[in-house]
């Protein structure tokens, strides 16, 4: 399957809406969940809803890995079968080895017309990243101008949110500035964002509410003047406030797109259950 001469592969922390991955034919490279001595690929193994469940009950903590590099080597081989060239586009490297992962599978595939980028984000920061460079794809653009499209879009995506504890940042060894608020008072609601490709802190509120709507007002501050506004949510085993949230989002910036999107295992092992967020694209 091509996208008319340019494939698009991610990695499964964008975790993109299945429909969406259709439409565009992207590629996914899924991570690694390690969980006592059973290992699952990311979104094939384990979905979020039986993964939340376990984490509630399990004493043992899981762990994340980035897929084997002979993973990586197999999707983009496989996205390059009937491409004329493709375009890899993967979470920060400054949260995960992916990036690395990528290059190296790419250094396999000589013969192969493959540029790797660095999105500097997650989720769906990440996502409207692939999305541009997939809708690009679409129209039929080179491999030059989907990585420029690509490349425009990764200053114009942001990620904000709030979770329910640092800890399991903390144990993942994400939790970048953040860790300054590690110590404070137990019923303090942390609100963070994505910040040159690290977890970093914004502020402390008192309750899980003033939180959410505390992100909602940094997104419209980041997000004003820019249009179109494009919006998805980032929550971990927490729909309704997912939703509620994209709601009010949507309808006080007049999103052109809002999509309510979870977050995917391997991410959610280093957020933990309850995160609510917003990721958005401004301006793209």
């Amino acid at each position: 399957m091509t996208v008319r001469g340019v494939a698009i592969v991610t990695d499964s922390t964008a975790y993109l809406p299945k429909d969406l991955v259709q439409q565009y034919q992207v590629h996914v490279v899924p991570n690694v969940v390690n969980w006592g001595t059973q290992t699952y690929r990311d979104g094939i193994d384990i979905q979020s809803t039986e993964f939340f469940e376990r984490l509630r009950k399990d004493a043992v903590q899981p762990t994340t890995a980035v897929a084997s590099i002979g993973e990586f080597r197999e999707v983009y081989a496989r996205a390059a079968e009937d491409a004329q060239a493709v375009v890899g586009i993967h979470l920060s490297a400054k949260l995960s080895g992916t990036f690395s992962a990528a290059e190296q599978a790419r250094a396999l595939l000589p013969e192969q017309q493959i540029k790797i980028l660095d999105s500097s984000a997650t989720a769906m920061a990440l996502g409207f990243v692939v999305l541009a460079a997939a809708r690009a794809a679409a129209e039929g653009k080179s491999q030059a101008e989907v990585v420029a499209a690509a490349e425009a879009t990764i200053p114009a995506v942001g990620l904000v949110f709030t979770v329910e504890t640092l800890e399991y940042l903390r144990r993942g060894g994400r939790i970048g500035g953040a860790q300054a608020f590690l110590g404070g008072l137990l019923d303090m609601k942390p609100i963070l964002e994505l910040r040159d490709g690290r977890v970093e802190p914004v502020e402390r509120v008192r309750t899980k509410r003033k939180a959410l709507d505390r992100v909602l007002e940094i997104i419209a501050e980041k997000t004003a003047g820019k249009s179109p506004v494009r919006l998805a949510t980032l929550h971990a085993a927490a729909p309704q406030e997912a939703g509620a949230l994209l709601a009010a989002a949507k309808q006080r910036l007049n999103a052109a797109e809002s999509i309510l999107s979870e977050v995917s295992p391997t991410v959610a092992v280093h957020t933990g259950p309850g995160t609510v967020g917003l990721a958005y694209c401004a301006g793209r």
